[in-house]
């Protein structure tokens, strides 16, 4: 296995700020989530106005059937593909060797693209992790994907994979915002060179009326969404929220512009409450 250390993070402009992955690959810090965005022309515009905005990343999944969408905007914009992070992920009814290299065809074929920059594990849903892990080694070998991952991985899932895995995962990418601050898979990550990406950093919009966070927000004349998202940048997190209106993207990305105190980082570190809006991975098999 390969890979120890926090990979190195940087904080510049949108279009200038990586998070360099243990395969050598850059990930855009921010990126631009599709989840529960309908199919069709709702994607493609979201995907369009991201990317005019100067977006660089793109998430996307089979469970999230708009694939297509996603890799049509992609096709069509003028950014150069090499210039593009698009991920796509396993869905939990392709575990295991040669089903997850099926999967990954059908992904691959349905978003029109001659490859994907990061290939995620959806759920640690299955025992056959071990042998779906493989599959994706040998999809990374070939070139179809720059990096692989895992999404919603726990520190066990993930130590139950290292023990058998060539590849260390460069991602695990998982359900993070300062109501469920994961201290310890976040410092487990870094030591293990595993690039930790937040979806849901806006707690899909259920806490944007936290006082705690309004006064932060007021002090730097800003909105909730634009702290939170940077307080997940300035503790190394990928941050991928999810939106489908163009002036929330365009505000979403003012994130470069802001600067959050360490007294203020400690304030909404202190909203941790274990909070989850998503499944709790640790229940899985």
């Amino acid at each position: 296995m390969t890979g120890a250390g926090a990979p190195p993070f940087d904080l510049r402009t949108l279009r200038d700020s990586f998070a360099t992955l243990t395969s050598g690959t850059r990930m855009p810090v921010l990126g631009l989530g599709v989840f529960q965005t309908p199919p069709g022309a709702v994607t493609r515009r979201a995907v369009e106005a991201a990317l005019e905005v100067g977006y660089r990343h793109i998430d996307t999944a089979r469970l999230y059937r708009n694939e297509a969408d996603v890799g049509a905007a992609v096709r069509a914009s003028n950014v150069p593909r090499e210039a593009l992070f698009v991920t796509t992920k396993l869905w939990n009814d392709e575990h295991g060797f040669d089903a997850a290299l099926a999967g990954f065809d059908r992904s691959l074929s349905t978003l029109g693209l001659d490859y994907v920059d990061l290939y995620l594990i959806h759920w640690p849903a299955t025992t056959l992790r071990a042998e779906t892990w493989r599959a994706l080694e040998r999809i990374h070998r070939d070139g179809r994907a720059r990096a692989i991952g895992v999404s919603n991985f726990t520190i066990r899932h993930i130590e139950e994979l290292l023990a058998r895995a060539e590849i260390v995962p460069a991602v695990n990418q998982v359900e993070f915002h300062p109501f469920l601050f994961q201290r310890e898979l976040l410092a487990y990550c870094q030591a293990h060179g595993i690039q930790l990406e937040a979806y849901s950093p806006l707690t899909r919009g259920r806490r944007l009326d936290d006082p705690t966070l309004g006064r932060i927000a007021a002090a730097h004349d800003v909105d909730v969404a634009r702290v939170m998202i940077r307080w997940g940048l300035q503790h190394r997190i990928v941050e991928i929220p999810k939106s489908v209106d163009p002036g929330r993207i365009r505000s979403n990305a003012g994130v470069f512009d802001l600067t959050l105190s360490a007294a203020e980082m400690a304030t909404i570190d202190g909203l941790d409450a274990g909070s989850r809006i998503t499944t709790d991975p640790a229940t899985m098999p």
